[in-house]
Order: C-alpha cells, then sequence, then structure tokens
C-alpha cells in the first residue's frame, strides 16, 4: 500500500512539474546533482525531454569520471534521475530563447540499479538517513542558519592586514554595495562606516545589503517555494547577511540550503558582487556558520519536549541525542566544517564553538539549546542547536551525519553530561580542566583523523563516500601545508 501511495504521489508531481514548465514556456532545464564536498553540477536538457519525453523516468546520464569523488574512469556512465517536487522556474532570465528550469535529483549507476548509487550524497547517504529514523519510529526536522558574504571584488593579490587602511575604490552602486576588498570595513553612500564586529542587525543607511537580501528573499519565496522567516545583516562588517527560512525533513532543507546558494551567488553576479559561502575570508571579523537546528518527532509529538524538566523544558531522549552530538563531536567536524580556512573560524572570541559542551542560551556551547519561549503551547518549539558546521560544508552529509551521532546517543542512552552555563571562552584552562571539558580539532587534519575511527561516521556516509572524502581532503591539507603564505613572508623574511 505504501509503494502505491508513493507512485501516485510521484505521478501527480512529475504531473505538477510538467504544467509548470508548460505554463511559463520553459526551453531549458538545469538537472542538477551535487558532488561529495557539496559542489552543484548541472547538465541542460531541452524541456521537451520532461514535457514529451522520459527524463523524469530514465533520466539523463554523465561521465562519473568527472566529477570529484564519484567513480573511476572505467566504471564512468552514471544517470541523474529529478525529483519532480524540486522543479523550479529560475526567474531572472527572461528572455524567451533562454528560459530556464532546475532540477534536482539523485544519481544511479548507469546499469538501472533500483537504489541510488553508493556515491551519491542525496539519494543513498540523506535518505539512508531519513530512513533510520523511520524506522525509529521518528521523523528529524531541520533547520539551518547560513551566512555568507557579499563582496564588490576579490582580488587575491592585494589582500592587506590592516582593515583600515586596505585599497578602496569609493565608487558605489545606485542601490548601495559598495566596492570593497573583504578586509575593508563596509561603508555606505552616506559615509557610514560599520567597524569590525559591530554590523549585527544594522538598518540603512549603515546597511548597504538590504535591497540585494531582498531580492534574494522574494526570488526563494516567489519561485523555489521557501517560507521565509527574516535576514538581516550579520556581525562581520564588509557584507555579510544571513537569510532564515522554514526547517523542514533532511533532504527537504539540504535541498534547500543548495538552492539557496544557487539562488544567493547568481543574484550577487546580476548585480555585479561576488557571494561567497568561504568561512573565513576576512582576518580579524567574523565567519560565515551555518548552525543546525534539530528536533525530533514521533507522529505529532516533538519528543524533545518535557515540560517537567526544570532546566530547559528538555526531555531525556534530548539529552541522550545530545549525548551523541557530543560523543561524535570531534569526527562530525570534519564533515561539518570542511575546509582548511573552517578551522580558522573555530578560533575563540568570534561566537564559533571550539569547546564539546552543551547548555541553554550560551552561544559558547557546542550544543545550544535555545530558550526564546517557555511552556506547553509552544512544544512545537523544542530544539537543540549544533553550532559547528559552516557553509562550505555539504548539507546532505552534514545533516546525516548530525543525526546519525543524535541517534546513536538516543540508541546506546549516551549521558552529555552536565551543562556548562558560563562563557567558556573566558574559563581559566584550571577551571576548563576541572570540568573536563573538551576541544574541537584545530585542524581539518586533525579531524579527519578523528573521522577515520569513527564507525558512525563511516556507516552513515557508506565505504565509498567515507574513503573518497578522507582521500580527498587530505590531499587538500597536503596541498595547503606546502604553500608558502605572505604571512610566512611577512613573520620569517628577517630570520
Amino acid at each position: 500500500m505504501l509503494t502505491y501511495l508513493r507512485i501516485v504521489m510521484y505521478s501527480e508531481a512529475v504531473e505538477e512539474a510538467v504544467k509548470l514548465l508548460r505554463v511559463n514556456d520553459v526551453r531549458w532545464v538545469h538537472t542538477a546533482f551535487v558532488d561529495i564536498r557539496g559542489v552543484m553540477h548541472d547538465i541542460v536538457v531541452p524541456a521537451r525531454e520532461y514535457i514529451e519525453g522520459d527524463a523524469f523516468r530514465y533520466g539523463v546520464g554523465f561521465d562519473g569520471s568527472s566529477v570529484k569523488g564519484f567513480r573511476g574512469i572505467e566504471e564512468s556512465d552514471m544517470v541523474i534521475i529529478p525529483d519532480p517536487r524540486t522543479l523550479a522556474v529560475i526567474p531572472w532570465i527572461k528572455e524567451e530563447s533562454q528560459r530556464s528550469a532546475i532540477v534536482l535529483g539523485d544519481v544511479y549507476e548507469s546499469y538501472g540499479e533500483p537504489d541510488p548509487s553508493e556515491a551519491c550524497p542525496r539519494g543513498y547517504v540523506a535518505k539512508h538517513a531519513e530512513k533510520t529514523c523511520e524506522e525509529m519510529g521518528l521523523t528529524a526536522f531541520i533547520g539551518a542558519e547560513i551566512e555568507h558574504f557579499v563582496f564588490k571584488s576579490i582580488d587575491p593579490t592585494k589582500l592587506v592586514w590592516d582593515l583600515w587602511v586596505g585599497p578602496r575604490d569609493h565608487e558605489f552602486e545606485s542601490w548601495g554595495a559598495p566596492r570593497i576588498l573583504p578586509e575593508s570595513p563596509e561603508i555606505s553612500p552616506g559615509g557610514y562606516i560599520i567597524k569590525p564586529r559591530d554590523a549585527y542587525l544594522r538598518p540603512p543607511p549603515e546597511d548597504t545589503t538590504l535591497e540585494y537580501r531582498n531580492e534574494v528573499a522574494s526570488i526563494l519565496e516567489d519561485s523555489f517555494r521557501f517560507k521565509l522567516e527574516r535576514h538581516h545583516h550579520e556581525v562581520a562588517t564588509a557584507g555579510q547577511v544571513e537569510v532564515n527560512f522554514r526547517f523542514g525533513r533532511l533532504v527537504e532543507t539540504a535541498d534547500k540550503v543548495i538552492y539557496y546558494k544557487f539562488v544567493a551567488k547568481n543574484i550577487a553576479k546580476i548585480h555585479g558582487l561576488i557571494a561567497t559561502f568561504m568561512p573565513k575570508p576576512i582576518y580579524l571579523d567574523n565567519a560565515s556558520g551555518m548552525h543546525v537546528h534539530v528536533s525530533l518527532w514521533s507522529g505529532d509529538r516533538n519528543i524533545m519536549y518535557d515540560e517537567d524538566d526544570s532546566y530547559a523544558e528538555l526531555s531525556q531522549e534530548a539529552r541522550y541525542f545530545i549525548g551523541g552530538l557530543l560523543e561524535h563531536a570531534r569526527a562530525l567536524t570534519a564533515i561539518c566544517c570542511p575546509t582548511v580556512n573552517s578551522y580558522k573560524r573555530l578560533v575563540p572570541g568570534f561566537e564559533a564553538p571550539i569547546y564539546v559542551i552543551w547548555s541553554r542560551r550560551n552561544r559558547s556551547a557546542l550544543v545550544r539549546i535555545p530558550m526564546y519561549l517557555r511552556g506547553s503551547e509552544y512544544a512545537l518549539h523544542k530544539r537543540i542547536e549544533y553550532r559547528a558546521v559552516d557553509p562550505s560544508c555539504n548539507p546532505y552529509l552534514a545533516f546525516s551525519c548530525i543525526i546519525a551521532a543524535g541517534l546513536d546517543g538516543v540508541k546506546r542512552k549516551i549521558d552529555p553530561g552536565d551543562p556548562v552555563d558560563e562563557n567558556v571562552y573566558r574559563l581559566p584552562d584550571e577551571r576548563r580542566r576541572a570540568l573536563g571539558i573538551k576541544e574541537l580539532p584545530s585542524t581539518l587534519k586533525e579531524a579527519l583523523e578523528d573521522m577515520e575511527g569513527d564507525d558512525i561516521i563511516h556507516r552513515t556516509l557508506g565505504s565509498h563516500i567515507f574513503d573518497r572524502f578522507i582521500e580527498y581532503k587530505m590531499e587538500e591539507w597536503r596541498q595547503y601545508s606546502m604553500y608558502i603564505t605572505p604571512w610566512e613572508i611577512v613573520k620569517y623574511l628577517d630570520c
């Protein structure tokens, strides 16, 4: 019966997608998927292959050996099967011959296996994680707070250490975006200067990103079926923004992260800007994170809520879930913070977590329990926030591993220990040692070494992605380790 219902729902979704293509006179369909890094790839297919042909049923073939982490040249034929529920018309493409839509899908082996390829982050890893929840009688809902920077230009040959004296072009776009290098403070057309780490929730005229955010948010709502909650300028001075959208199931939210990046980058390009999800592009200013909110439901009941808990209205299952996150935190970091640059964010003093603790309200904790609302009427809002994630991650892999780590805590009844309600950044070393507080890895190499020994992460990703991810990221670390940076030249030239 369940299989029959899924077939009916899929058929209805295909009909709706085809109708959308027809009504909007779409000429081209970007048929997209992501590699193990979370980088989008797409194949542009005539819309008639979807409207009159069998593209939704049989998919589109491609060379898997040319995609990072997929297949070798001797087994390179692969197929992407589109998910009709993800199809959206791209609104900024107006010309008749260019009208386009985009659709996300799962990657299959070419020889017709019934399940997605083990190399596919969406179809293999993320959908297996959802199935694991279902087998436990649970549904996981995930929300993601994505931060990113918007720059007018980035020239790696002219980066400077001084935030205030870097080269600047004072010509401004009419809608208010400043032409600045990433190290320069944000200067509004009226001449207002936002100091580093002092831009949080600033309004215009200090905030020069409002029109950009409005446009991105409107497109996400109108064309990509997001439900927006809020958007604002973030803490860092030079064009750091955040656009929040409503939570959803694991695959649904990961799809939205991919589309969010797609829209943010394209709208930036239209206005002559560069949107970057690099975690830490600016020296001595705040970095971009992607805090992940998780709640677990059994039917229509949020099992993370307990009105009898005086500390944070948190159930025992939620505490066990936190215990699993803390247990696997060091290995999780390799997946959730997967670049060399990620670890320049995970340092004290910039609101990023480095200590493996949990707490309510406390933003120096790795796992935070938001406490904006109290009482049984707000039971549906009870959730945990995992803060050691950044927007350079592959959301399908990151969300899956977070859920797997937490569920391991539930299965094994892992006690998270007592919460720490102090600002851990200010605690003396002796006090941290007395509390038994551990730290997250400080480099990508260290995180990968922890990941190698974690069976839960291994089982969640599957051997193929697990091995390819570590291989690729270790090579990335080796390349970085050999590179001579400008900082080293300045620091050691007089030796």
